[in-house]
């Protein structure tokens, strides 16, 4: 698998999260970002279960501009 890095949080300085990588042979998107707290989980889980083998992210509305180009490119493939 190789990972088409897209960017980071332009204000996360040297910490590199959250970031987003495209996953062109497959067109996922993979995305690293802040671990939800637990208020935010147990919203979630209003929703349903949250499997043990995946986990709430956050990502800053400043970002909304970098996932929209990750969309495009996945789209794309």
């Amino acid at each position: 698998m190789e990972l088409r890095f897209l960017g980071k949080d332009p204000e996360s300085g040297d910490h590199g999260c959250p970031s987003v990588w495209l996953d062109e042979e497959r067109g996922e998107l993979v995305i690293q970002g802040w671990k939800a707290d637990l208020a935010t989980e147990a919203e979630c889980r209003k929703a349903g279960p949250i499997p043990e083998h995946e986990a709430v992210v956050r990502i800053p509305k400043r970002m909304i501009p970098l996932l929209r180009e990750a969309l495009r490119g996945a789209d794309a493939l």
